[in-house]
This record gives structure tokens, C-alpha cells and sequence, in this order.
């Protein structure tokens, strides 16, 4: 695990890898009882999960307060809590047995500063505990960019990040456009990577927070998906 997390730049303690393998097998465990992953083989889940969640550390700033929108397994949050014990998590997710799932996780593990909370996207949005409250907001497989960026943009603080996991996704950032513009956002960068073994490509985008998103969004009642901006 050492040597291929280091070929990516990513340096782990012994105490990391054994918390990084004692959240697989939580994984596993929970798996059973409900449908987290299709993965579960121990060297997929170490790269695509886990390899894949880290490869973005170096792109949320030191010390940040961050949100994670549609947590699900965990992912990306919880690996890159694990490796940068300096970022703090908001965890939202809107499935309890999924919530309960990332309560006993992130206590099994002994991550700090790392808060779950069981909510939509597009409530918690227009809350004013958590509307542009983060540093940085991040999503992975959640829903293309165009909707990603309506749920997520809200919570982000003018001159905060917002660090989005995809596949290869030039078409979606296309179609992206008007969402990015209309939410106050502006792409700093997309950082593609391959992923050891064959296991695929990965996008990582980066957006930066130029201005207050409107008050009208999200528009919740399903409109994000229904009618993408």
C-alpha cells in the first residue's frame, strides 16, 4: 500500500495504512447489510476507493473546513481524512442507514472533527448553518456536473474550492457551463489521472467560489436533476 499510494505523492504512516485496512474491512462488514459498493475485492477498493479519494489531497487548502455532498461509502472524505488529519468534515447524506453506516465508521477509525449529517443536499443548501459556511466542498459520483454544481456551489464561500471527483469529463464540463457561470464559479483547473493497474481514468476538478451564489438556488423539489441549469 506504501509504495503505490507514494507513487502519486502521497506519503503514509504505518498508523495510516493500518486505519486505511481497518476501513476496508468496516466496508466489508457493513456491505453486508447494505449496498455501499460493487467493489469489495481488497486490491480494487485500495485503488478505487481509497487511492482514487486521496489522489486530490493536495488540492484542499491546509486546515480547511470542508463539506462533503452525497457521502454514501465515505468517499472521498474519509480516506482523505485519514491521510490529511488537518481537514475538518461536514459528512451530508441523505440515507440514514447510510448516516449510521459513516457515524460508526468515522468512531471505529478515530477521525476528529468529523461531523455527519442526514439531510438533502438541496435543504441543507439554503440553511443558513451551512450555506457558504466551507473552505471546501467536494462530491464524487453523485451526479453530472451540471447538477453537482447546484447542489454543491451553495455551500461553498466566496474565494472556497470546490473539488469535484469524476471520471474523464470534458463533455460534462461542456455542459457545464451555464451552471458553473450562473452559480459563481470559475474553473481553476481539471487534473486527469490514471489509476495503477488498468483501473481506470479520473478527473479531478477544481472550481474556485468568485461570488455569492444566488439565494434562488438550490432549487430543490427535484428541479436540479429535472432541469439542469
Amino acid at each position: 500500500m506504501k509504495e503505490t499510494f507514494a507513487r502519486y505523492g502521497i506519503k503514509l504512516s504505518d498508523d495510516k495504512i493500518e486505519k486505511l485496512k481497518y476501513f476496508g474491512e468496516i466496508i466489508k462488514e457493513y456491505n453486508c447489510k447494505i449496498n455501499l459498493t460493487s467493489v469489495v475485492d481488497d486490491r480494487e477498493v485500495l485503488i478505487k476507493h481509497f487511492l482514487d479519494s486521496a489522489i486530490g489531497e493536495k488540492f484542499f487548502p491546509i486546515g480547511a473546513n470542508c463539506c462533503e455532498v452525497g457521502s454514501g461509502g465515505g468517499f472521498p472524505s474519509l480516506p482523505l481524512k485519514i491521510v490529511r488529519e488537518d481537514l475538518r468534515f461536514t459528512l451530508i447524506e441523505a440515507t440514514g442507514k447510510k448516516c449510521e453506516y459513516l457515524k460508526y465508521a468515522v468512531k471505529e477509525l478515530s477521525l476528529d472533527n468529523v461531523l455527519v449529517v442526514c439531510g438533502r443536499a438541496e435543504e441543507l443548501g439554503k440553511d443558513k448553518n451551512y450555506r457558504e459556511k466551507f473552505d471546501a466542498v467536494t462530491a464524487r459520483a453523485v451526479a453530472k456536473m451540471n447538477v453537482l454544481c447546484e447542489y454543491c456551489a451553495p455551500f461553498i464561500k466566496v474565494n472556497g474550492k470546490f473539488i469535484a471527483y469524476k471520471g474523464e469529463a470534458a463533455e460534462e464540463l461542456k455542459e457545464a457551463e451555464n451552471a458553473v457561470k450562473t452559480l459563481g464559479l470559475t474553473i481553476e483547473s481539471v487534473n486527469c489521472f490514471d489509476l495503477p493497474d488498468g483501473m481506470g481514468k479520473r478527473n479531478i476538478i477544481v472550481m474556485e467560489k468568485i461570488k455569492n451564489t444566488p439565494a434562488a438556488y438550490p432549487r430543490g423539489n427535484g428541479k436540479e436533476r429535472k432541469k439542469p441549469l
